[in-house]
C-alpha cells in the first residue's frame, strides 16, 4: 500500500495549459489532438449558446465551443493569441476556443488538490483538482464533465 502511494505520488501529469480571462486551466495531454489558430467559424441555427459553431478541419466538421461562453463569462473577440484546442471529448471531435495557450507542463500528481467547492466562479463540477506550482495555481478540467449528456447530444446534431 505505501509503495503504491509513493508511486501515485512521484507520478507526472503532463498538461497543455491555457488562459480563458485571468485564470490558468490545464487539460491532459493524451485527450488533445492538436491546436490550432482561429479559423472561419460557421454560425449554426439553434446551437446551444456556447456552440460558436462549427470548422472544416482537414475535411472533418467539428462543433467550435467557446469555454468562456460555458464558464459563464463574457465573450471575447478572437486574436492573435486565441486558439482552438482539438479534444476528443465522449468519442466527439470538439473545439474549445481558448484564449491562449500557455505551454505543456509536467507536474507531480502530489501537487494536485481536490477542488474547493467553487473555484474561479466555476462549477466545481468541472473541475478535477488544482494544481499548486511555484507562483500559481493551475485549474485541473475534467473534460468528460465539461459537457452534460445533454449538451453532447445537442452538439452532435449540428
Amino acid at each position: 500500500m505505501e509503495a503504491t502511494q509513493k508511486r501515485q505520488d512521484d507520478e507526472l501529469l503532463q498538461l497543455v495549459t491555457f488562459s480563458i480571462g485571468e485564470e490558468e486551466f490545464g487539460v491532459d495531454i493524451l485527450k488533445v489532438q492538436e491546436i490550432i489558430r482561429t479559423m472561419e467559424i460557421t454560425k449554426v441555427p439553434r446551437a446551444p449558446e456556447f456552440v460558436e459553431g462549427v470548422i472544416n478541419l482537414r475535411g472533418k466538421v467539428i462543433p467550435i465551443i467557446d469555454l468562456r461562453r460555458r464558464f459563464g463569462l463574457d465573450s471575447k473577440t478572437h486574436d492573435k493569441h486565441t486558439r482552438i484546442i482539438v479534444i476528443e471529448i465522449n468519442n466527439m471531435i470538439v473545439g474549445f476556443v481558448v484564449d491562449s495557450v500557455s505551454e505543456v507542463l509536467r507536474i507531480p500528481a502530489s501537487t494536485v488538490e481536490p477542488p474547493p467547492p467553487v473555484v474561479a466562479g466555476l462549477e466545481s463540477e468541472y473541475i478535477s483538482g488544482v494544481g499548486k506550482l511555484q507562483d500559481r495555481l493551475l485549474i485541473l478540467l475534467d473534460l468528460d464533465r465539461l459537457l452534460s449528456n445533454d449538451d453532447i447530444g445537442a452538439i452532435s446534431q449540428l
